[in-house]
C-alpha cells in the first residue's frame, strides 16, 4: 500500500484501541509503512472521516478499532463513491473480532500491520439494509451481518440502556434484560417468490460467519459468494433459547428443529408490529426491512 490514510477509534475494544495506539503508530513507523490519520471522536464520525479521506483522494484507507468501526468506514466510502477504487486494511483492536475471525485477518496487531506492507487483497460481498427510521427510508451497508428480533433486541439494551457499563457488562446486561422482556413476533418473511407468515424468535443476515463476540451464527456463509446466509430461529419458547444459546458458539444450532438457514441475495422482512433492526451491531431503524448484497464488492486486504 502506498501513503494510506489511517482512521483510528480510541474507544474500541472497550478503550483497548486507545492504549495499544501508541505502540501500533511505533510498529507502523518501524516497518516503514507510510500513513497519516485521523482519531474518531464520537459513534458515527469514521463515517465522515472516510468521506473525507475519499475526497482528498485517498486510495488505501485502514480501520484501526473494531467491527464496528469497519462498518461505519466501509459506509463512508460507499456514501463517498469509492467502493470501487479504494483498498481496505484492518487493524483489529476490537472486543468482537468476529469479522476478522471470517476473512482471516491476524488479531495480532504486528502480523495485521505486516500484511498492510506485503498486501494480498480479495473482493468480498458488502450487505445492504434499507428500512426505516422516524418514518422515513433510510439504508446502511454491513458488512458482517444484520438482524431483526431477539438479536436485535440485546443490541437496543446494550447500546441505550447499559452503555456505561462497559461492553462486556452491557451486553451481559442487555442479554438477560431481552431474555425477560422479549416476545416472538409475527413476520412475513419474503426471498424471491416465496412469502411465509412465521412467528419467529429472530433472524439473522450473515455475510461473514460470526457474530456476537465468537458466536458461530452462519457457519456455512462465504464472503464473497454473492448470498445472504439467512438464520431464521422459530416460535423457540424461554427455556429452549436459553438452552441453545451454548450451541451458537459450536455452529450446532443449525440442528435444532426450530432453525433453518437459507441463502439468498435478498430478503424481505415485514413484522406485523414494527421491530428494531441492527446491522453490525448498531440500532439503524426499524422494519419493514430489505437485506441485500449489493453489487459493488470491497477490496479488502487479507
Amino acid at each position: 500500500m502506498h501513503h494510506a490514510y489511517l482512521i483510528i477509534n480510541p474507544t474500541a475494544g472497550a478503550g483497548k484501541t486507545k492504549k495499544q495506539w501508541p505502540a501500533i503508530n511505533e510498529y507502523l513507523k518501524k516497518i516503514g509503512f507510510d500513513f497519516e490519520g485521523k482519531e474518531t471522536e464520537a459513534p458515527g464520525h469514521a463515517i465522515e472521516i472516510a468521506g473525507d479521506a475519499i475526497k482528498k483522494g485517498y486510495k488505501n484507507i485502514v480501520a484501526v478499532g473494531g467491527d464496528g468501526t469497519v462498518s461505519e468506514i466501509v459506509n463512508g466510502i460507499y456514501n463517498a463513491g469509492g467502493l470501487n477504487t479504494v483498498t481496505l486494511g484492518i487493524i483489529s483492536t476490537g472486543t468482537g473480532a468476529d469479522y476478522i475471525r471470517t476473512i482471516g485477518i491476524p488479531g495480532d496487531y504486528e502480523d495485521a500491520c505486516d500484511k498492510l506492507n506485503n498486501p494480498v487483497t480479495k473482493d468480498v460481498d458488502v450487505g445492504m439494509v434499507e428500512c426505516l427510521k422516524d418514518g422515513k427510508a433510510t439504508s446502511r451497508l454491513f458488512v458482517n451481518f444484520a438482524g431483526i428480533g431477539f438479536d436485535a433486541e440485546i443490541v437496543k439494551a446494550t447500546t441505550q440502556k447499559y452503555k456505561a457499563m462497559g461492553r462486556v457488562s452491557a451486553y451481559l446486561l442487555g442479554l438477560l434484560s431481552t431474555l425477560v422482556s422479549y416476545k416472538n413476533k409475527e413476520v412475513d418473511i419474503v426471498i424471491g417468490n416465496e412469502k411465509k407468515r412465521r412467528r419467529i424468535c429472530t433472524v439473522i443476515m450473515g455475510n461473514g460467519k460470526y457474530g456476537g463476540g465468537g458466536m458461530y451464527t452462519t457457519p456455512k456463509a462465504e464472503i464473497d459468494d454473492g448470498l445472504l446466509d439467512i438464520l431464521i430461529v422459530g416460535d423457540l419458547s424461554k427455556p429452549d433459547l436459553i438452552q441453545s444459546l451454548p450451541t451458537l458458539y459450536e455452529g450446532t444450532h443449525l440442528n435444532h428443529p426450530k432453525v433453518s438457514l437459507k441463502k439468498a441475495p435478498e430478503v424481505t422482512i415485514n413484522p406485523v408490529i414494527a421491530m428494531a433492526v441492527q446491522a453490525d451491531g448498531d440500532i439503524v431503524g426499524e422494519s419493514p426491512a430489505t437485506f441485500k448484497i449489493i453489487e459493488q464488492k470491497l477490496n479488502l486486504i487479507v
